[in-house]
């Protein structure tokens, strides 16, 4: 009934609604949480009950899972022989896979190759994902769009924290059901799109070989920094509600539920903010932000600061990445069309570069000082506070950067 064919970007307004571009986009952002947010609600309780895990485990298991983000400028190869929605489809199954069968592997060894497989499948969809975002969506309605995005990928998590919130302690479920379940769910749903939409064109081609351009080199910075410091958060702030305050599954999950129910209310918010304002006061607003919430982490170590403060901190460090994708549409004024792609395959390993072995060294750090992990993060903030200044008010193609005189010229 659904011939899958090929239309132009500019003719996919004749389709109906649920056909069209940004309706994909939508699908991508349900599927892909229902793994990856189910993968991170049970792996902390999963690595500590059932492998185990200390602060140095945890901390080389997620430096094994960021190698491939660190690798995802292989995306541009992969695009020489596949189309990125295409990628984006193979991808998603991908992480839905090696989602389903986490749990058959409690082993050190075993997790480490089904997370690497899995962090193929997320960092690659990933990578794409961000591309097509930025081909598809007109660019005077990116971030009010990209926030609605972020809205529908937190309501996806919302739900996936939800049912293990209610289903989790009342049925006694196991590990293996549950990572199955949010798995195969993915994969259904990845299998459905591939088969109801037509494959999107651009009539700007995209390069297919590596680019690295001087003039956008406040944007790789920003996106170098905000790999390193989010990697402290991702790593350690859910280890430490575990390890430290001992939540359980269904409560771990009922905080990730508070945490996206706020941000789906709030995302289209910071999208109308960012639309308003712009990208450079966004991301000012975000850093300083970030620098006094790691601040206040690292005292709930330094001064012994409860759970409710720990939880509310957690929520508020979501709220604030909410206003990350004011660098998707940074770039996006700034690069040309045919950029897109290989650029983001580009900017997705320079966010990993400090991803490979900040997770590991700060494990070590970890058993000495969980705070001082924490006033490293705040550091790093700041840094990315001084970059955003930078940042043009109205940024645009030759005007990337306030240092317009002294930036690098245009390549």
């Amino acid at each position: 009934m659904f011939k899958i064919r090929e239309v132009q970007l500019d003719e996919a307004h004749h389709l109906p609604r649920w056909r069209r571009p940004e309706a994909l986009l939508y699908v991508f952002a349900t599927a892909m949480p229902i793994s990856f947010a189910t993968w991170s609600a049970l792996l902390n309780n999963f690595v500590i009950d059932v492998v185990k895990f200390d602060g140095v485990d945890i901390g080389w298991l997620q430096s094994f899972r960021e190698v491939p983000g660190f690798l995802a400028i292989g995306v541009i190869v992969v695009l020489w022989v596949m189309r990125e929605q295409v990628l984006a489809i193979l991808a998603l199954l991908l992480l839905g896979a090696a989602t389903a069968v986490t749990a058959m592997f409690p082993s050190f060894g075993g997790l480490i190759m089904v997370t690497l497989l899995s962090s193929i499948g997320f960092h690659y969809f990933q990578a794409v994902n961000q591309s097509l975002q930025l081909q598809w969506i007109d660019r005077a309605q990116a971030p009010q769009t990209l926030g609605r995005i972020v809205a529908v990928g937190s309501g996806a998590s919302l739900v996936a924290y939800a049912l293990l919130v209610l289903t989790w302690k009342a049925f006694d479920l196991s590990y293996e059901f549950v990572y199955a379940s949010a798995g195969i769910t993915t994969m259904v749903m990845v299998g459905a799109a591939a088969l109801l939409y037509p494959q999107f064109h651009t009539r700007d081609p995209q390069s297919k070989r590596f680019v690295l351009r001087r003039r956008y080199w406040l944007y790789y910075a920003i996106t170098f920094m905000a790999g390193a410091r989010r990697q402290i958060f991702v790593v350690f702030a859910a280890f430490m509600m575990v390890q430290r305050f001992g939540l359980r599954v269904d409560e771990i999950s009922a905080l990730f539920l508070i945490n996206f129910a706020v941000n789906m209310a709030a995302a289209p918010a910071m999208g109308r903010f960012v639309g308003k304002f712009g990208e450079r006061r966004a991301l000012i607003v975000e850093y300083i932000g970030l620098t006094l919430l790691f601040l206040s982490y690292g005292g709930i170590y330094w001064f012994g600061w409860g759970l409710w403060i720990a939880c509310a901190l957690y929520v508020v460090d979501h709220l604030l990445f909410s206003l990350a994708f004011a660098q998707k549409t940074y770039f996006q004024k700034i690069c040309d069309p045919a950029d897109i792609a290989p650029t983001a395959a580009v900017s997705f390993t320079i966010n990993h570069i400090a991803a490979v072995f900040l997770p590991a060294s700060l494990g070590y750090l970890w058993m000495i000082s969980p705070g001082f992990v924490f006033g490293l993060a705040a550091a790093m903030a700041l840094v990315s506070l001084g970059l955003a200044m930078l940042v043009p008010r109205h940024p645009s193609k030759g005007y990337e950067t306030v240092l317009r005189g002294l930036a690098p010229a245009a390549a």
